[in-house]
């Protein structure tokens, strides 16, 4: 296939919890890919791309539609990065093949224009929400990982239905600020990173924040999530800008 020639736009989106029951998010992201994707070199899904992953293994339709509408966007030249967030933490390298993808870790340092920008899902970052963070730390040791993968299907989706609606009670009865990021968090890992701008998803809360970091001028782009609006960022040339669009019921 003749790969087209692509303009230098960068395109960062998050929090898009696919699904089957969601038929109208899945035809947005398809139509995204059609009218923005399809003019830029880059894109970067920074977690909680799908609302439930398991493991590569699931064959759910679903899955098998998304991964072969991103592998067409790649062999037209696409390059797509993927972020583990914090519903999609299992997805694997499979997947990623299947999509002409490549996982990438957090935080993930990308340079464009002559900026660093600093790319995270951003659960992480959430640190005054303790029993969340016990629970994170729990399911991303590989230990338990290859133990849950093992489990039969059937057994993995209960699971994780019964995890998810735990979390809803749980997060009804938090304070809203326990589960936003904490600014020292952020501030340390700007610092240990070298830079003085943080993309991230996760708190569905989309804002530009701008903070003063060791006397220097640094800002926090959090990325919306996708549900009556879909939210993406374009970086071109060192321009940053925010985008929403309204989602057709």
């Amino acid at each position: 296939m003749t790969q087209k020639s692509r303009s230098e736009r960068i395109l960062l989106i998050s929090d898009l919890h696919l699904e089957e029951d969601r038929p109208d998010l899945v035809q947005a992201f398809l139509s995204f890919l059609e009218r923005e994707a399809a003019n830029a070199c880059d894109l970067y899904i920074l977690g909680d791309f799908f609302n439930l992953w398991i493991g590569d293994d699931d064959d759910r339709p679903l899955n098998t539609a998304i991964a072969g509408a991103l592998k067409l966007m790649a062999e037209d030249g696409l390059n797509i990065y993927l972020m583990h967030g914090n519903r999609d933490f299992l997805l694997g390298n499979n997947f990623a093949r299947r999509a002409g993808a490549t996982l990438i870790q957090e935080p993930f340092l990308l340079q464009n224009a002559g900026s660093q920008y600093l790319l995270m899902h951003g659960d992480v970052l959430c640190t005054r929400d303790v029993e969340y963070q016990a629970f994170r730390q729990t399911v991303r040791n590989p230990s338990w990982q290859q133990d849950f993968l093992g489990k039969p299907l059937a057994e993995r989706r209960a699971f994780a239905d019964q995890t998810r609606r735990q979390s809803k009670v749980m997060s009804s009865n938090k304070a809203a600020d326990i589960m936003d990021v904490s600014q020292n968090a952020v501030e340390n890992v700007l610092r240990e990173n070298g830079t003085c701008l943080l993309i991230h998803g996760h708190t569905h809360r989309p804002f530009e924040h701008t903070f003063t970091l060791d006397g220097k001028a640094a800002r926090r782009i959090v990325l919306g999530d996708w549900g009556t609006d879909g939210w993406f960022l374009e970086l071109e040339s060192g321009r940053v800008k925010l985008h929403k669009f309204q989602i057709p019921g």
